[in-house]
């Protein structure tokens, strides 16, 4: 797979000025990068762990590093994650990147996008920390240049500037946790700090929680950490955003199950505050998320947001899991485990087509405001129905595989009832309210989505002259919408895989009480059960039933054609309901959230009528304003007056070397 990326990137390089040869070379090569990343996945999960040390391993006789692959089942089940939603965005790609031809070096973006997938894998079969942070860094850097990609932008510019601020931000204080681990196991080897958190102080303990949580949630998304994704996902190529939105961000997580179960350790109810935080945390992430994807625009921020959102939904899962952890309920907690690497994966599908899908919008159109669209089901029959498929997994509608990963997390929450603590039990309660609702509000976002984009008469001139996008983006698509079907009906069976892979971490098996032939069962006193296949089933019977007794039944009638009632003035797009007519109810419940500005603009001329009327609305980013905004203020401010002190006078600045190496050597003495 190293041999793939690297030779099918630098190739690209060689052939930069050969356009058909250097996509075939670039995407060639990535997708047959994923199709052994598969290969590799597949066969760890069915028969066992591998480990790989390259000859660069030393010993000082304390602590030994070097740079070491290990493939467990978890690391295996993300690599799963990434090989397959990199496939098809591979094969998206031979289409989509023609639109950079003349513009951009298409070699330059062939190389990024292999090492970018090749430092995804990377991260996730680290073996070591030297391994895993070298990784983490190349993957931050590589995405920086595929945001920024088309340079020329300068809105794209600073999204990635930012960007690169946050992840280094996340990366410090991971490097700050990792080393604190490492130390306390006198190993860089991960192997070396399995069970670590036993032998640990604990406030050096919670400190490692702490830090942790704070980096690996800046790379997630967390809300307050989360101002860079929805800034550099919209600046990124489609294909590009995809990947970011469906795997990156997921590799916080995939490190977070990895060094809080694995390294650390849940060692009874006094951990119990670490789960009610992330519940506390997720729970505010996903309404958030979801909230600010109704009111926007743009619609890769609106995808954006809805990874957000989607995130908070896996930490809801997964602070479930820390907190029955805690108190000893393994099954609950391996429930609870499921349900988070289920809606990994299964959200990396349908987020990753529904990426694909905005990006054949904007190849198609050359817009990503919502309020310029309408009417491309006629113009882009097969984008619409692919869409659409997105859509119906994201809003969990059954049987597709957002419902079935959302429905074990509102198991796992509803079973909370067994723990015996009031306070948890309240608190457990909220965060399922929460989920309720954000998933109330994220059904009407994609109606909003979907609805404005597609249907009704196009609004503006680039929507009445949108054409179907290239077959190959077509077929990445379709791939795609496809898994999102098949792993919804199949769900019984993933369940059976990820259950071997969160065993080691809750403590025990639940595959076989959790899953009964074709129907899924909670594993604490038949709680509940449902089957996706006899849903659908039902679904297929039921709907031509229903189609055939109203026509049957329902009376001839003749059909007649006439003009929509109108008052006397002809009806065309301008009297269309909008996305922001539409979103204007919710904006009016959640108006304390949202603190909408307006500002009115009349212009008169020498007549006494109206000659305009401007009617603008924003949405101010709170974040932005009452937590970023201020800091920067604080630090440009303290930088100002740092500044005195750059004279420009040499023999100044070796004073203030002697001045700091004499106080080293008076503190270190």
């Amino acid at each position: 797979m190293v041999i793939l990326a690297l030779c099918g990137g630098l190739s690209a390089v060689g052939l930069n000025n050969r356009h058909k040869e250097c996509i075939y070379v670039a995407f060639g090569s990535a997708a047959a990068f994923s199709a052994c990343g598969i290969v590799v996945a597949v066969e760890v999960l069915s028969a066992g762990p591998l480990a790989l040390s390259l000859p660069l391993s030393s010993d000082n006789g304390q602590i030994s590093f070097g740079y070491s692959i290990m493939v467990d089942q978890l690391s295996a089940f993300f690599l799963l994650v990434i090989c397959t939603l990199a496939l098809p965005v591979s094969i998206y790609s031979f289409g989509y990147v023609k639109e950079y031809e003349g513009k951009y070096g298409l070699g330059r973006f062939g190389l990024l996008y292999n090492l970018f997938l090749l430092s995804m894998v990377l991260v996730v079969t680290a073996g070591n920390v030297v391994a895993f942070l070298i990784a983490w860094e190349l993957m931050s850097l590589c995405s920086y240049f595929l945001v920024t990609f088309e340079n020329r932008d300068t809105e794209k510019a600073s999204a990635g500037m930012l960007y690169l601020v946050m992840t280094h931000l996340g990366s410090a204080l991971i490097m700050s946790a990792l080393l604190l681990i490492a130390f306390q196991a006198n190993s860089f080897e991960f192997s070396a700090m399995k069970d670590v958190g036993q032998f640990m102080g604990v406030d050096v303990r919670n400190l490692a929680f702490i830090l942790l949580l704070l980096g690996f949630g800046t790379k997630a998304g967390i809300v307050p950490l989360h101002i860079w994704l929805p800034k550099a996902h919209p600046a990124a190529p489609s294909n590009i955003s995809a990947l970011m939105s469906g795997v990156m961000i997921k590799t916080a997580i995939y490190m977070l199950i990895r060094t809080y179960f694995d390294f650390l350790g849940i060692n009874g109810p006094e951990d119990a505050w670490l789960g009610l935080l992330f519940l506390l945390i997720a729970s505010v992430t996903a309404l958030v998320g979801v909230l600010y994807a109704l009111v926007e625009k743009d619609y890769k921020r609106i995808l954006a947001f809805s990874s957000i959102e989607n995130i908070g939904i896996v930490l809801i899962a997964f602070g479930s899991a820390l907190l029955f952890k805690a108190y000893g309920l393994n099954d609950l907690a391996a429930l609870a485990l499921i349900a988070t690497l289920l809606h990994v994966f299964f959200h990396s599908l349908f987020k990753g087509l529904l990426f694909l899908g905005a990006g054949a919008i904007l190849h198609a159109t050359g817009t990503r405001n919502l309020e310029r669209l309408g009417g491309l089901s006629r113009r882009m029959k097969v984008t619409s129905v692919l869409f659409f498929i997105g859509v119906l997994s994201v809003v969990a509608v059954p049987p597709f595989n957002g419902f079935v990963s959302e429905w074990l997390i509102f198991q796992s929450l509803l079973l909370s009832f067994t723990l015996n603590d009031v306070l948890v039990n309240l608190l457990v309660a909220t965060a399922l309210g929460m989920l309720a609702l954000t998933g109330a509000l994220a059904a009407t976002c994609f109606v909003r989505f979907y609805g404005m984009a597609f249907l009704a008469r196009p609004r503006s001139r680039e929507a009445a002259v949108a054409k179907e996008v290239p077959r190959s983006m077509l077929l990445g698509m379709a791939v795609l919408a496809v898994l999102c079907l098949l792993t919804g009906l199949l769900s019984t069976n993933i369940i059976q895989v990820v259950d071997s892979v969160t065993t080691p971490f809750a403590g025990t098996s639940i595959a076989g009480r959790l899953t009964n032939g074709i129907v899924l069962e909670t594993p604490v006193s038949s709680f509940s059960s449902m089957s996706p296949v006899l849903i659908s089933l039902a679904l297929l019977i039921a709907l031509p039933l229903a189609y055939l007794f109203a026509t049957r039944y329902g009376g001839v009638r003749a059909v007649r054609i006439g003009d929509t009632w109108d008052c006397g003035t002809p009806l065309n797009e301008r009297n269309e309901y909008t996305p922001t007519g539409f979103a204007q109810p919710l904006k009016r419940v959640f108006r304390g959230f949202y603190r909408e500005r307006t500002r009115t603009a009349v212009e008169r001329g020498a007549d006494p009528y109206l000659r305009r009327l401007t009617y603008e609305t924003s949405i101010p980013e709170l974040i932005d304003d009452f937590l970023y905004r201020p800091i920067v203020k604080i630090a440009v401010g303290l930088a100002r007056k740092v500044g005195v002190i750059q004279t420009g006078s040499i023999q100044a600045y070796l004073a203030y070397i002697f001045v700091t190496l004499v106080l080293l050597l008076i503190i270190f003495r």
